[in-house]
């Protein structure tokens, strides 16, 4: 019997994997028949460049080929101007949208700021003259507070300097703008203009995986040194309209389903030598 369970086991296990692989495939066919036609290739033309055969890029393309090695796909990838993690990655056509990790949080923290009195601006573009414009992953705003918050959610790290540039930047842009458009209103027929002015504040919302939980510890001074709002704080002020957001920018954890955030207890620690003593 205990052998019978375990086989069961471990079959349900490999449908699964022989689903997700299935799915995969799917994706990278995708990805391939469009990068052919971007590129103005024929299916003849990638089977020559690529050293395999027409009928053989037409399975690829069609989801059909599974059991293909990484080396063949580098090697499709490449035929079409790819490399192959960035051919993954961009894949579209998958069963879901390729960023589904990333609008997941988009959508719960849109949900969770509703309780705190939050207008949710997702995806706000700042520069939208531009042909390609920076955006806030979530713009916050409470009106009647002169409140804002610059919400970035990071699923992965992959520049940390950079992402802390660009939300410094973001902030200062946010609350530029409200106060341009405040005074706009404000020149409405019998409106009187409110002098208090915006606060503006950063927030970081990070999937809490192992590699970036393993990469805040490492960077922990770093962190939180940069995200000194305390995270029970924000969590109260996301939630409850009557709490003003922290005076610094804060940091939250979500949870790896995406729809659940938590304090992040960042702490900053002295490690420069040796205990007195």
């Amino acid at each position: 019997m205990a052998n019978f369970d375990r086989r069961r086991r471990a079959g349900g296990h490999a449908r699964m994997g022989r689903a997700r692989a299935a799915t995969v495939a799917a994706r990278l066919g995708t990805a391939l028949r469009e990068a052919r036609w971007r590129s103005g290739f024929r299916q003849r033309d990638v089977a020559d460049r690529a050293g395999i055969s027409q009928s053989f890029v037409s399975r690829l393309e069609r989801g059909r080929a599974v059991c293909v090695s990484l080396e063949t796909w580098s090697v499709v990838a490449a035929s079409v101007g790819e490399q192959f993690v960035a051919f993954l990655e961009a894949a579209p056509g998958a069963d879901r949208p390729r960023d589904l990790e990333h609008v997941r949080r988009q959508s719960a923290v849109v949900e969770i700021a509703a309780q705190g009195g939050w207008v949710a601006r997702p995806e706000l573009a700042l520069d939208p003259g531009l042909g390609r414009s920076r955006s806030i992953d979530v713009a916050l705003v409470r009106p009647d507070a002169r409140q804002a918050v610059v919400v970035e959610i990071w699923d992965w790290f992959d520049d940390v300097g950079a992402g802390l540039r660009g939300l410094d930047a973001k902030v200062a842009i946010l609350a530029a703008r409200l106060e341009k458009e405040a005074s706009g209103s404000d020149r409405a027929p019998g409106s009187t203009r409110d002098p208090r002015p915006w606060t503006a504040r950063g927030l970081y919302v990070v999937r809490e995986t192992r590699r970036n939980r393993t990469l805040l510890d490492e960077l922990r001074p770093l962190f939180a040194a940069r995200f000194g709002g305390s995270s029970v704080g924000w969590l109260r002020a996301l939630t409850d309209p009557d709490v003003a957001p922290p005076a610094g920018d804060g940091l939250l954890w979500s949870d790896r389903a995406g729809g659940h955030l938590r304090a992040s207890r960042l702490t900053l620690t002295r490690r420069f030598g040796p205990a007195a003593g």
